[in-house]
């Protein structure tokens, strides 16, 4: 079985089908266990509302750097009201190519989500995009911080950094339909023990289903491919990143 552990299926932002469909459409697709993870307040409570009605969804919480000039109020109060199905703090971080907060606002609550992660002992899933000059020396302040960067796309160096500090590395779509070799290079370099898998619903839909919306269920399709990116079975790649899903989260 497979572990989605990282989507957005909670927001009510997006047009997706009903929870229940898409739980069975996922356990039809080998997908047991699913993450909604947060990116403000009103989808970080969606998540954790989500979370408490079905045995197999877990929650994330936390405010997405585009958001948090709106600041991070709230997130402690969720934890509080219900810690069993949140799992993790995020996805949190540093982005820097939209700029959408200001970048000192970024930083602070980054820093300040870190320490109720430290607080709460919950891992982190990150967003960091053309920022890792900054995250570094922000996450070296903050001993014991273990995690996963979400959707990472980015060096090798920067690769083998995260893996120095025992993260784990969000493998998704993207890996399926890049066509930037260094990506390739990346992708075949993570070791097999960091790897987890991630949709991003209803974000980068893998190959073949491009031009539709991606749903948990589409881990399969991720797994598949990149087994075969690693010349590994698709049993033997389930089992692995199953495993490390579980040790990550908890789960």
């Amino acid at each position: 079985m497979l572990i989605d552990t990282h989507c957005h299926i909670q927001d009510s932002s997006y047009d997706f089908p009903s929870i229940d469909e898409l739980i069975k459409r996922a356990r039809n697709s080998s997908v047991d266990k699913i993450i909604c993870i947060g990116t403000n307040l009103k989808n970080s409570r969606e998540a954790v509302s989500i979370a408490g009605r079905y045995d197999n969804i877990f929650a994330a919480i936390g405010v997405h750097p585009h958001d948090t000039k709106d600041g991070i109020s709230g997130i402690i109060d969720l934890l509080k009201v219900n810690k069993t199905k949140i799992v993790a703090i995020g996805e949190i971080g540093l982005d820097y190519y939209y700029n959408n907060s200001p970048k000192d606002i970024q930083i602070r609550e980054l820093e300040a989500q870190l320490q109720i992660a430290i607080d709460y002992n919950l891992p982190v899933s990150f967003h960091i995009r053309e920022a890792f000059d900054d995250f570094w020396p922000i996450i070296n302040n903050f001993s014991g911080i273990r995690g996963v960067l979400h959707s990472f796309t980015d060096s090798i160096d920067n690769l083998n950094k995260a893996l120095k500090l025992g993260f784990y590395i969000g493998v998704n779509g993207i890996s399926t339909f890049t066509k930037n070799s260094s990506q390739k290079d990346m992708f075949r370099n993570i070791p097999l023990d960091r790897v987890v898998f991630e949709t991003d619903a209803p974000f980068l839909t893998p190959s073949p289903f491009r031009g539709k919306m991606n749903e948990p269920s589409m881990v399969s399709e991720i797994a598949k491919q990149y087994a075969n990116i690693r010349g590994t079975s698709f049993a033997e790649m389930a089992n692995l990143t199953t495993k490390n899903a579980e040790e990550l989260f908890g789960i």
